[in-house]
């Protein structure tokens, strides 16, 4: 196993463990990154990134980047990658304590298409945990973790969606959304009109990375009428789309 698979391996195993430890009374650090999206042009060699410790107590954390791509059914595929580095990726902070830390890219950017990362910040409560007099820790702690987008965007890409939607049953339909585009889409809302009347809605906040596809429930409080409808779609940046369909 590479150190790549290790790490990523080294992941997983925290959230299974603040999983297991969720229901016991051990408590962790409390940490905030600001941006929490992080935005890149092609000639961006460096972003700064705050990390602060919003708790009372000292918190360990670990800094780790991947590539990030979807999945034939639209999950997330995280890769450890070297295409960007952050300086530094151990941090140790007090209480309260706020520090920077340099984002940057060692890669040439890709001038045709929006590439596409995750920084995820990780809590190691192993290195603050409290410890007996035979220094063995006293109890599993909870770990935290905050996973922040990036996206290095090149000024001609574009996002293109198209959604077509069927029917589960009488009140539930689903949307499977396909993004032909260059650029991410992050779907806030699908409002499922006919004329003036409100059918359905789905409210998340999905990403749709370019060469991507997603499904989306859509729920409604009644029955829904075969035919045509509009289907109003918002996005993060404010602007929306419509586009027509026809309900089965």
């Amino acid at each position: 196993m590479n150190a790549a698979q290790l790490l990523a391996t080294g992941f997983r195993t925290a959230c299974l463990a603040a999983a297991l430890a969720a229901s016991s009374a051990a408590t962790a650090g409390n940490f905030s990154v600001i941006p929490v999206r992080i935005y890149m042009a092609p000639a961006d060699r460096a972003v700064a990134v705050t990390i602060t410790n919003e708790g009372d107590t000292e918190v360990a954390l670990q800094a780790d980047l991947y590539s990030w791509s979807q999945k034939a059914d639209g999950s997330d595929d995280l890769v450890l990658t070297e295409d960007l580095i952050v300086a530094p990726p151990i941090i140790k902070l007090a209480p309260r304590a706020r520090q920077v830390v340099r984002l940057a890219r060692l890669t040439p950017p890709d001038l045709q298409r929006q590439l596409t990362y995750r920084l995820i910040v990780r809590e190691v409560p192993e290195v603050t945990a409290p410890r007996d007099d035979k220094g063995i820790v006293m109890q599993l702690p909870i770990a935290l973790a905050m996973s922040m987008p990036i996206f290095i965007t090149p000024p001609a890409v574009q996002r293109d969606v198209q959604c077509q939607v069927s029917r589960m049953d009488e009140q539930n339909l689903a949307a499977l959304c396909q993004n032909t585009g260059t650029a991410y889409a992050q779907i806030r809302t699908i409002v499922l009109t006919r004329g003036d009347q409100e059918l359905a809605k789905f409210e998340g906040g999905t990403y749709i990375l370019p060469g991507s596809r997603r499904s989306m429930s859509i729920k409604a409080e009644r029955s829904i009428a075969a035919g045509p409808a509009v289907a109003r779609v918002l996005y993060d940046d404010g602007k929306t789309s419509e586009l027509p369909v026809r309900l089965p």
